[in-house]
């Protein structure tokens, strides 16, 4: 059995092996690991029953519209996964070259925060023309930092989980490319780093707008009161992480990045406040897990 939720915030498909064997995944770089083939998405609202005779539909529920959650695009979903036709990877990539589009800085390299602003950062940097370094090694063993408990187990979690490669960024004009900033935590350790190993001008390019807003809809972000752009200014978050300059990809450039999904089909609610449920008030008083507990 598969049931996809009716908005289709979340992502469910149906491959088949070799042998007819039949397999449901949230993404389809599932289905490449075992060999299987991609069949179809699961469509929102749908219910699908899978015997020995194939794949039985039944439309569920249907929402008043389609709203494919943007931040699959820009960090949840691995970049070799295609989530409803829009290839991951490709997102990334362009979701690069519009913020060199919007930004034009002038540098001597690009690097990534490893591992998803690695794609994103190859985009902008093909498109201003400049070198992609690795200026930042990730330990592999080391899990989520902005899921940490507290603020000073993050700020650990944050140096032991990244390194600057030095002879990479001394003397360097830094273009820094990063999926998102939540608390600002992690983006301020970072820069401090990159300034301790020599880096001449550190310049931040984040390919998702503003987080001002939680999500009810499965990702873990925090609840409004420590979501740095809710309360901070782009300016004042620049302060805040002590980069030289600091640019968010806008929304239109965010939707021309995912260019297969209509822009009416896009959930931006973590962005712009529009959610397409009805939120209960408790969201300001901080409780993001509301809609699980009615």
């Amino acid at each position: 059995y598969g049931v996809r939720d009716p908005y289709g915030f979340r992502p469910l498909c149906i491959g088949r092996t070799d042998e007819g064997g039949w397999v449901l995944a949230s993404e389809t770089c599932a289905l490449d690991a075992i060999g299987a083939k991609f069949v179809r998405d699961v469509l929102p609202g749908e219910f699908v029953q899978i015997n020995e005779k194939g794949v039985k539909s039944t439309i569920y529920a249907k929402a008043p519209r389609k709203q494919v959650c943007s931040f699959e695009y820009i960090y949840f979903a691995r970049p070799d996964s295609v989530i409803d036709g829009q290839d991951v990877y490709q997102a990334r990539l362009n979701m690069g070259r519009e913020m060199w589009n919007e930004t034009q800085y002038d540098a001597d390299i690009v690097i990534s925060v490893p591992d998803s602003g690695n794609t994103a950062a190859i985009g902008y940097a093909q498109a201003a023309g400049l070198p992609f370094k690795f200026g930042l090694i990730k330990n592999r063993y080391m899990g989520r930092t902005f899921i940490k408990p507290n603020q000073k187990q993050r700020e650990l979690a944050v140096r032991m989980k990244l390194n600057v490669v030095k002879s990479v960024v001394q003397g360097k004009r830094i273009v820094m490319v990063d999926d998102s900033i939540v608390r600002g935590t992690t983006s301020g350790i970072i820069c401090k780093l990159l300034r301790e190993a020599g880096a001449k001008e550190v310049y931040m390019c984040v390919s998702a707008p503003p987080i001002k807003y939680p999500c009810f809809y499965g990702i873990d972000t925090s609840v409004r009161k420590e979501l740095i752009a809710s309360t901070f200014s782009v300016e004042q978050i620049q302060k805040y992480i002590g980069v030289d300059k600091l640019h968010f990809i806008s929304i239109d450039g965010l939707h021309r990045a995912i260019e297969h999904i209509p822009n009416e089909d896009m959930c931006l609610a973590c962005f712009n406040n529009d959610y397409p449920t009805d939120t209960p008030q408790a969201n300001e008083e901080g409780e993001k897990y509301a809609l699980e507990h009615k």
